[in-house]
């Protein structure tokens, strides 16, 4: 797009892309359904156990098989239609809501099994989040690319603001349906497995409508040739993205930065043992960051980065650390809501820069085994960042867990500042060339 045309001309011309629109449905009501998911998994494991480690563990069994499955689901998004495989990885999420909605209303579900269905999802979202982040530069222009992005990152934003926040009110309506399907007379937790079984129950219904989103989809991209999944074919992925410092850089930075500085499995903790709130708060807890980022999101989507990006990234991950420092100071419910809303806005400014630079460098023959590098790097920084604050939460209590990892991001900054000149130094998103055809 040339850079004097109005800028609601690039909008416009993202709004007539419309599969990617029917995309964007998908991310949305499979992201609120995942959300959701997780509010209830994190409250419900909490009144189980009143365990930080349980709670990390939960983390753990998500990342792990994503972890072991990463080469091979990046292979078969190269070689399979991608959105085949991304319908399957949330039919399989489906599976898994339904598994908990009928163990939480029969009330036989236990921590062990949690944990189960945590691998499962962690399964799933191995296959998921290449597929889908292999499939969206397909669906625009390269030069839409960076809109596209902010676009697509904000819109997952409003799911994961309404997703907590719905999932956090509907898990506190337990004593109620407990009282309609099972009687008055059953006690706190038999409430509290209700109310999990009807965020699970509204999760699957919309997982339904995200199956039905992608599978509409109507644009096929050529695949790569068909070739047996050898260990060079498997490790393309590994290799493209270690020869490129800038992507390189881009990846580790958010992989440390969140995983050391992030806080979302301690939330249950927070909102009930120092907050002093419910499921309710939990779930605006959880949207906080969320509600950050779309602001963020939508700003970007119609003024994209132009100038300095590498050092927008890299300021970007120092006002996270910042904001969870802030966070862990603070006892106020509604200061520590703001401070995870400015940590959420620092995220999306982040998160828009990485992915753009990530998938302009990437040729499209390499988008689903690169892809299934950054998606597990994304795990890492997400469900073991989870298992490392409970971890830490065990030996030096919530507060201090936080406040270690933020003061941790903010030495990573600094680090990458150094290790990675090339990411500092990084001026625009764009590429000055195209990105050539990769061997292997």
């Amino acid at each position: 797009m040339n850079p004097s045309q109005p800028i609601s001309t690039g909008a416009a011309r993202l709004r007539q892309q419309h599969d990617y629109l029917r995309l964007l449905g998908t991310r949305v009501t499979g992201g609120a359904a995942n959300q959701m998911l997780m509010v209830a998994l994190g409250w419900q494991m909490y009144d189980l156990t009143g365990s930080a480690w349980e709670l990390g563990l939960v983390g753990l069994a998500q990342f792990l098989p994503a972890l072991l499955l990463t080469l091979p689901a990046g292979h078969l998004v190269d070689q399979h239609d991608r959105r085949l495989l991304l319908a399957g990885s949330l039919g399989l999420q489906w599976v898994v809501a339904v598994s908990l909605a009928l163990s939480s209303a029969q009330g036989w579900i236990g921590p062990n099994m949690i944990l189960l269905l945590s691998i499962l999802l962690g399964m799933a979202r191995a296959l998921q989040m290449p597929a889908q982040q292999a499939l969206m530069p397909t669906l625009v222009p390269p030069e839409l690319l960076p809109r596209a992005v902010a676009a697509a990152s904000s819109t997952m934003q409003a799911a994961v603001i309404a997703g907590p926040a719905l999932g956090g009110a509907l898990y506190a309506l337990g004593p109620w349906v407990s009282g309609q399907f099972a009687g008055a007379d059953h006690g706190a937790q038999a409430s509290a497995h209700w109310g999990a079984a009807v965020v699970y129950g509204v999760s699957l219904l919309l997982l339904i409508l995200a199956i039905y989103g992608v599978l509409s989809i109507r644009h096929r991209p050529v695949q790569s040739p068909r070739a047996a999944p050898g260990l060079a074919q498997l490790t393309a992925g590994i290799r493209f993205i270690w020869n490129r410092p800038v992507v390189l850089g881009a990846i580790s930075l958010d992989l440390f930065a969140v995983l050391l500085g992030g806080a979302t499995a301690l939330l249950p903790i927070f909102a009930r043992d120092i907050l002093h709130t419910g499921p309710e708060g939990l779930g605006l807890l959880r949207s906080a960051p969320a509600l950050g980022a779309v602001v963020v999101g939508l700003y970007l989507s119609r003024m994209p980065i132009a100038r300095r990006a590498g050092r927008w990234l890299l300021g970007a991950v120092a006002v996270f650390g910042l904001s969870m420092i802030g966070f862990a100071l603070t006892t106020s419910f509604w200061v520590a809501f703001t401070v995870l809303a400015i940590g959420g806005a620092a995220d999306m400014f982040s998160v828009v820069i990485r992915q753009s630079l990530v998938q302009l460098e990437t040729p499209d023959e390499m988008r689903g085994r690169v892809g299934a590098v950054n998606s597990v790097f994304i795990g890492a920084s997400n469900q073991l960042g989870e298992f490392e604050s409970g971890a830490t939460a065990a030996l030096l209590g919530p507060v201090g867990s936080v406040l270690l990892g933020g003061v941790g991001t903010l030495v990573v900054v600094a680090l990458w500042f150094r290790l990675f000149p090339a990411l500092a130094q990084r001026d625009r998103l764009q590429p000055d060339a195209p990105p050539h055809r990769a061997q292997g």
